[in-house]
């Protein structure tokens, strides 16, 4: 413990030396500290708020992403609380008082409300939740261990939060503790009366910083990624490790001083998880413009097997029939349907959808060797020669072709151009999880029926048969 303290000291000293630090560096490390405290302290609690979410509404005023109302309403009053600290900490007529801790929890809380509980025997019940005093009903956590532990009782609690208070200011005046120690004892002594039905792990924070803010020192911020770590050092203190605990925070503070100091000289205050909260803003602005637009699959064998059994099937029973409606027209027809990597190849005239999807499925389960490079699937129309055609006829070839890449596929469709010409037109992009629904199916019909029938249409009228 003594060699955190003699860190802390060397830090503070440091600082010092560095005031009065520029505003505009100042007004950084402010806002660092604000977002870090509010963030943190309300995530423990399990407020579901992203970092980038917290400092649009505390920045902005402004919401996003979807969360209960309660979520935004407490924190807001969260950083009103923390406002409410700092302009304490510095003023001398306000000390602390029973009636400034209940003060505090009627902000953080915003006004009544109804909340899942247990009863003292450890089963589950609802429970109104008054803000801004002291329980009415016993609360209790219980342990990883199953065990219930129980807090003050609520008849209780008056007295001990009086005699925590008069601890508090009677330690102040002997000035014989660290103030980081003094910080710790406040909020341990706090959590140990859980004098709340809600929101005691906030104000116990709360009022650490009150401490540390009235000494001159940083706030002390409480990782939520370090949770496990905090409810340990506490756990270590209710067996009579007290020191455990007044340690953890000491080491959080010399994290809060370290960042002082580099703002001060007008360093970069930013960490390696600062990057990842700016890169989780970034997720959630593409999540806005692209919300489902995230790649959940890499084409393989597994995948276009179950795309072939979805979408893809469903595709060829609708081309089929649209295709084999112009067969009488022509003689030698002999279309053709080639699946990606070699897994299945059938021609066919006029066999029904069903019959060709047997035939398919056949060759599938021959279990045939995967080729990635070989992703193209089609389906090939040749109609040879038209009937009505006499010395002046003509054939009829169009195709649909799907293009299966690493993490998307494309669908194209011929279309008439002219009579020397056929245009290859993109329909579709889409991601490999991304199914072509049956409006999307539909227009590919619709697309290649119209093109055959452009292309008879086309070549009757320019050979003068109609």
């Amino acid at each position: 413990m003594q060699n955190v303290i003699g860190k802390i000291n060397k830090l503070v000293q440091s600082l010092n030396a560095l005031q009065p630090m520029k505003r505009e560096f100042q007004v950084k490390l402010d806002e660092k500290f604000r977002m870090e405290f509010n963030y943190n302290s309300n995530h423990i609690e399990g407020n579901t708020l992203t970092y980038g979410e917290t400092k649009l509404l505390l920045l902005f005023d402004k919401t996003d992403g979807v969360h209960e109302m309660r979520e935004y309403e407490e924190m807001k009053a969260h950083d009103v609380a923390y406002k409410l600290i700092q302009e304490c900490a510095i003023n001398p007529e306000y000390p602390l008082t029973e009636a400034f801790i209940k003060q505090l929890n009627e902000i953080i809380l915003v006004k009544p409300f109804w909340k899942e509980a247990r009863t003292y025997d450890g089963q589950p019940t609802r429970r109104l939740i008054k803000v801004g005093q002291y329980k009415e009903h016993p609360n209790s956590v219980q342990l990883q261990n199953g065990e219930m532990f129980h807090y003050t009782s609520p008849m209780d609690t008056p007295i001990q939060m009086g005699e925590l208070v008069r601890w508090y200011l009677s330690e102040t005046e002997k000035k014989e503790l660290n103030p980081v120690e003094l910080a710790a004892l406040l909020h341990y002594k706090f959590v140990c009366i859980h004098p709340f039905d809600d929101g005691n792990g906030r104000i116990s924070r709360l009022l650490m910083n009150y401490v540390l803010l009235k000494n001159n020192l940083p706030p002390i911020i409480i990782k939520s990624a370090d949770k496990k770590y905090y409810l340990n050092a506490l756990n270590q203190a209710d067996v009579g490790n007290i020191d455990a605990f007044t340690k953890y925070i000491a080491e959080q503070l010399v994290w809060s001083l370290n960042i002082a100091v580099k703002a001060a000289k007008g360093e970069n205050i930013d960490e390696p998880e600062d990057l990842d909260k700016r890169i989780a803003i970034l997720e959630r602005e593409l999540d806005s413009l692209n919300p489902n637009n995230d790649v959940k699959l890499s084409f393989n064998r597994d995948v276009y097997i179950s795309i072939y059994h979805t979408w893809l099937s469903d595709l060829i029973k609708e081309v089929v029939p649209a295709i084999q409606k112009f067969n009488r027209l022509f003689t030698g027809t002999n279309h053709h349907i080639y699946l990606a990597n070699g897994f299945a190849s059938v021609m066919f005239n006029n066999d029904s959808a069903n019959e060709i999807l047997d035939k398919i499925e056949l060759q599938i389960t021959e279990k045939n060797p995967f080729q990635e490079h070989e992703s193209i699937t089609r389906i090939n129309t040749s109609y040879g020669t038209l009937i009505k055609g006499g010395l002046k006829t003509f054939g009829c070839n169009y195709c649909i072709e799907i293009k299966f890449e690493h993490i998307k596929y494309s669908l194209f469709v011929d279309e008439f151009s002219n009579e020397n010409e056929r245009k290859k037109t993109k329909l579709f992009e889409k991601l490999l999880h991304q199914p072509l629904s049956p409006s999307d199916i539909k227009l590919v019909v619709d697309k290649l029926s119209d093109t055959i029938y452009k292309h008879i249409d086309f070549h009757t009228k320019k050979n003068g048969l109609r």
